[in-house]
């Protein structure tokens, strides 16, 4: 790899998209805003639950704030490697123009494939094969017995990373053929972990976790190859990660790192006062040279609203983060570029800072681990498990029975898929339940269940 052969406007599917005044890489961005997908963020966890009197973040407005934290750091790096004289006059106009719509697409995108409730709708979907993985569907088949092993390895191991590619490059039955049509560059850059599950090794960060199902490997493989990723293994597939990753990564980091610690303190989980001393601490452990710790303070004392103080705060934080992976970036730009950066921006800066880890520790124990994040995990885990268990074996028998056939036809056209294969199958009703949203999947369970009688509607 080189700067200058690991971006292209190619897009996915047979593209015959007509000139006009918008860029390729503006078009990304404007393809994901207007899909229904990324209007459904609206109503998934981020990590409070939903609805409530006070406004935390849902997947969308992080997806929204991660996308502009991109777009900065792709507009730093891009301008910072024209002046080092690492970019070709034929490349300069990318970097220069476009390599910032591209992370702030990529990082639009990049909660796409999560499922309703946070993380623990991915541990109930994994966790429901894992647990009725000897159940018997029909006859004397159990659910393993109707896979090989790499597809039950994506089942049991299940990605809300590689359900995101899937989403925008799978050809839905009805829909275009290649997805979205993104094109390669902002595709390539949200593949954080570019391996099949088989490959998971938690000592390398493309390895860590797994972004490509057994049924998205062609796209992956188009993809990477075309901008010159160096391939790894072919079985298990793994390649080396895009040097682009590692902006979207930062910025993903960057806004959930500190802004969950901003909704903890507008629901009192985390004292006020708690929460403006670490921002304060981190702004001046940082010292950024525009960041004069006292001028910040005396700012912050002239604001009256308590949420409001947080809020400039977090935004001294964000942008001095922001500056520092940055420079961190381009320091690493070597191993980087050379794929051989181990590590991702924002956990190296934490190794080197108290305060940044201070942070995160309390965001393991006191955020994360509240009740009222913890009791919505329960339930929204209780949910996807028995949803999965009444359209999985369903969908997997050759005999069905009447309550099976009524099961299936609740499946929307788009997820009814002609394939004969059982992981095909079992994907399309993997795609249904991660793409509702958790007010949706909570009716449906209700429902079904026959804790709520359905109404015509």
């Amino acid at each position: 790899m080189n700067w200058n052969n690991i971006s292209s406007g190619i897009r996915t599917g047979v593209s015959i998209d007509t000139p006009e005044i918008r860029t390729d890489y503006q078009r990304d961005f404007d393809r994901l805003v207007f899909s229904s997908a990324f209007r459904r963020l609206q109503n998934k966890t981020q990590i409070f639950p939903l609805p409530g009197s006070t406004f935390v973040h849902n997947r969308l407005t992080h997806s929204l704030e991660v996308a502009s934290v991109g777009r900065s750091l792709g507009k730093l790096i891009g301008s910072e490697l024209i002046k080092r004289k690492d970019i070709n006059s034929e490349n300069e106009e990318f970097y220069k123009h476009e390599l910032q719509n591209v992370i702030a697409s990529a990082c639009l995108a990049h909660d796409i494939g999560n499922p309703s409730f946070g993380h623990s709708g991915e541990k109930a979907i994994s966790n429901y094969f894992i647990e009725k993985s000897s159940q018997i569907i029909e006859g004397s088949i159990v659910l393993k017995d109707y896979f090989n092993t790499t597809e039950w390895n994506d089942l049991i191991s299940f990605e809300g990373n590689a359900n995101s590619f899937r989403i925008l490059t799978n050809h839905f039955k009805g829909k275009s053929f290649g997805g979205y049509r993104l094109t390669y560059s902002t595709l390539a850059s949200m593949l954080k972990y570019p391996c099949e599950s088989s490959a998971i090794d938690r000592n390398f960060v493309n390895t860590k976790k797994f972004s490509v199902f057994q049924a998205d490997k062609y796209w992956a493989t188009e993809i990477l190859n075309t901008l010159n990723v160096p391939k790894i293994s072919e079985g298990p597939l793994v390649f080396k990660r895009h040097p682009f990753v590692y902006l979207t990564e930062a910025a993903d980091d960057i806004c959930y790192r500190i802004v969950d610690f901003e909704d903890a303190q507008r629901l009192h989980i985390l004292p006020h006062n708690k929460v403006a001393v670490l921002f304060l601490d981190l702004i001046q452990s940082i010292g950024r040279n525009n960041d004069n710790i006292d001028s910040i303070k005396d700012t912050q004392n002239k604001i009256c609203d308590k949420n409001e103080k947080i809020a400039y705060l977090r935004a001294k934080c964000i942008n001095a983060l922001t500056l520092e992976s940055a420079d961190l970036y381009l320091n690493k730009s070597e191993e980087i570029i050379g794929g051989e950066y181990n590590n991702g921006l924002l956990d190296d800066l934490t190794k080197s800072n108290k305060v940044l880890a201070e942070i995160e520790e309390i965001s393991i124990n006191e955020i994360y681990n509240h009740d009222s994040v913890v009791e919505l995990e329960i339930a929204g885990y209780r949910i996807m498990s028995d949803l999965l268990s009444l359209f999985v074996p369903a969908i997997l028998k050759k005999m069905p029975e009447h309550k099976d056939e009524k099961i299936i036809r609740l499946l929307p056209k788009q997820f009814q898929s002609d394939n004969v294969g059982n992981y095909d199958k079992v994907l399309s009703i993997l795609d249904y339940l991660s793409g509702m949203t958790d007010p949706f999947a909570f009716e449906l369970y209700r429902k079904l269940f026959g804790i709520e009688i359905p109404k015509h509607k």
